[in-house]
């Protein structure tokens, strides 16, 4: 069947889900399919466009692990370098022998300020702190639990955002720069990815997304929802071409060495909550069922923002959906599933 005959289940779902964002496919170094839908500001009418830039929520976890991995590769920092020993984050319950690659794997098993198997309302999650004074990794502290860890270092899978925030925090330790401009000087600068940033939430540049989020008087803005600016678990902006660069640049080594990048999009460890075939490895997950291609992938979603961006090496496939709101990336991404592993795209 061609390409084109199989697509157009993609259109009409796009235009009867009503869909705002933009969804990319890209097979064997060619794009087979790309369109923007919606709007990016919905006050002033003003429609996405295959170039806008949208936020990617969790996404960004992915550009901590690369300025991590770039950390590693000068010598600066090792992955069983513990967290203790550089930052003194001073929480008495959590464990002194937590080490970078455990936080960047989810396997520290320290609590989460952002507990997504407790939080029941995400368009409407809120912290003890008004999130405009979440401006930098350390300012996030305050705001992480006061628990008991959840299990040893080590000793299982625990998705947690803060581990990334620690991450961040780590970067900009031992660095000397601010985590924002370490991230955009060693990987967006460096390959070229020129839509791409940490943008303040009140100071978004033009042909940037608003996220929203529908309640009972329709629809309003995601900025009362989120952190003014991102702290290493959440918060960067960035456009399909400029992930398309991501995936290049990764997988032919120009942001990492070869040996890291190989063990970071290995699956180090069953995501049990996930699924029976989803693994984690350090900043992407894999998707590993028998039979099937591997997928490896970065996924986010938040108030206002649903994103998924995958590659298929087996199938040369890479594709990207991306929406402003919190639920819009999800039927698309189901077909295009559908699309690659049942119909033969």
């Amino acid at each position: 069947m061609e390409n084109t005959t199989i697509l157009k289940d993609l259109d009409e779902l796009i235009e009867k889900d009503d869909f705002s964002g933009v969804v990319s496919i890209k097979k064997q170094g060619k794009i087979i399919y790309e369109k923007a839908s919606g709007y990016a500001d919905r006050g002033n009418r003003i429609k996405n466009n295959i170039e806008t830039k949208f936020g990617i929520a969790s996404g960004t976890k992915l550009f901590t692990a690369l300025a991590i991995g770039k950390l590693i590769d000068q010598g600066k920092i090792s992955m069983e370098t513990k967290v203790c020993d550089i930052i003194d984050y001073n929480f008495e319950l959590y464990s002194k022998d937590i080490t970078i690659r455990q936080l960047l794997t989810h396997t520290s098993g320290m609590p989460d300020y952002y507990d997504e198997d407790k939080i029941d309302d995400f368009d409407n999650f809120y912290v003890d702190i008004p999130w405009y004074h979440l401006k930098e990794p350390k300012d996030y502290f305050p705001i992480f639990p006061k628990e008991e860890m959840k299990f040893l270092p080590g000793k299982s899978f625990a998705y947690c955002n803060g581990g990334f925030v620690l991450l961040a925090a780590i970067v900009s330790e031992v660095s000397k720069m601010t985590y924002k401009d370490f991230v955009e000087q060693e990987i967006f600068t460096a390959v070229g990815m020129t839509n791409s940033g940490f943008y303040a939430m009140n100071r978004l540049p033009e042909n940037t997304a608003i996220g929203y989020v529908k309640d009972d008087m329709g629809w309003r803005t995601n900025i009362y929802n989120l952190p003014i600016v991102g702290g290493g678990d959440g918060g960067a902006f960035t456009t399909i071409g400029d992930l398309y660069i991501l995936w290049e640049a990764l997988l032919s080594n120009k942001i990492l060495s070869k040996d890291l990048v190989d063990s970071y999009i290995k699956p180090y460890v069953k995501a049990e909550s996930e699924g029976k075939d989803t693994y984690y490895g350090h900043g992407i997950w894999v998707y590993e069922e028998k039979g099937k291609p591997v997928e490896e992938y970065i996924v986010g979603c938040d108030a206002g923002i649903s994103f998924k961006s995958a590659i298929i090496r087996e199938k040369e496939i890479t594709y990207t959906v991306i929406s402003n709101t919190g639920n819009g990336a999800w039927p698309i991404l189901r077909e295009i599933i559908n699309l690659v592993y049942n119909k033969g795209l």
